[in-house]
């Protein structure tokens, strides 16, 4: 198992820039992927931004190309860097780790951090 706590959240004008940190509570070195997902008021969770544990990234269409992500191993910490921000990246950021136990995955979330982007 392991928790998981978002920060770097709040209220920025569009085309700036925020920096989301995801702090895990044991190494994140094995752990099978790691993602940010994000949800906007009345719609689905959505992918954002994965990271597997062989350096594999994928990422939304609607961010690449703005957002990266990426994760400290000696500080536990998974980051997602999001630059030239829209109104539309206004959403509940969400931490994920995909843990794989033999045959058996599980996902692990973090409660999330508002992301605003507006003038």
């Amino acid at each position: 198992q392991v928790q998981l706590v978002e920060s770097g959240g709040g209220l920025v004008q569009p085309g700036g820039s925020l920096r989301l940190s995801c702090a895990a509570s044991r190494s994140i070195f094995s752990i099978y992927a790691m993602g940010w997902y994000r949800q906007a008021p009345g719609k689905q969770r959505e992918l954002v931004a994965v990271l597997t544990s062989g350096s594999i990234t994928n990422y939304a269409d609607s961010v690449k190309g703005r957002f990266t992500i990426s994760r400290d191993d000696a500080k536990n910490t998974m980051y997602l860097q999001m630059n030239s921000l829209k109104p539309e990246d206004t959403a509940v950021y969400y931490c994920n780790a995909h843990i794989v136990t033999g045959t058996r995955g599980s996902d692990f979330w973090g409660q999330g951090t508002q992301v605003t982007v507006s003038s």
